[in-house]
């Protein structure tokens, strides 16, 4: 029952992106489609998981045990931005087309503060490896569940006629604060 309250917890009521901003860079320039923002959502489920495993190993095993806790999160930058290169081979060799389409997006999953920010709520909440697991993997679900929902989102307002003074970024916004609006009512789920 613990690991299914940390799914629901980091998908729908603590979303990543909805409910603690974290994520906004990807969430706002990758979701112009949604096959993008899928694509996105697998390789940052991919990133975010790995970084989980490897993050907590070394936290537990190398940072805690030489008290250099203070280093956690150069460490862990610099795990993150290793795995990210890892997935850019990876994507470049297997799926080109998806790699010509997030373009320079990919990239930014080095700076997806979602991705650090993940890896330090980990440590910051003492969780085992099994749960560190779930709950990046959840983690990234919900992240991928956020820009794929806006990214069907701004696909329906192309179709719509929207005034001047509300084209582009001022309706995205506006947009973003009702998704995030909508995400608050499962509040009330878990404590």
């Amino acid at each position: 029952m613990e690991y299914f309250l940390i799914i629901i917890s980091a998908v729908f009521v603590n979303n990543i992106i909805l409910s603690q901003f974290l994520g906004i860079c990807p969430f706002l320039g990758v979701s112009n489609k949604v096959s993008t923002s899928a694509g996105m959502g697998g390789a940052v489920l991919f990133v975010m998981t790995l970084a989980a495993i490897v993050t907590n190993l070394l936290y537990t095993f190398v940072l805690v045990p030489y008290d250099i806790v203070f280093m956690k999160t150069i460490v862990f930058i610099l795990v993150i931005a290793s795995l990210v290169q890892l997935v850019e081979i990876i994507l470049k060799k297997v799926a080109p087309p998806l790699y010509q389409a997030l373009g320079i997006f990919l990239p930014l999953i080095t700076t997806n503060c979602a991705v650090l920010g993940v890896a330090l709520l980990i440590t910051q909440k003492d969780f085992s490896l099994l749960e560190a697991v779930i709950f990046a993997a959840a983690n990234a679900a919900g992240f991928t569940l956020a820009i794929v929902l806006f990214a069907g989102l701004r696909e329906r307002l192309e179709l719509v006629d929207i005034p001047n003074g509300m084209k582009g970024v001022p309706v995205l916004l506006v947009t973003a604060g009702l998704l995030s609006l909508a995400f608050m009512g499962f509040a009330g789920i878990v404590k």
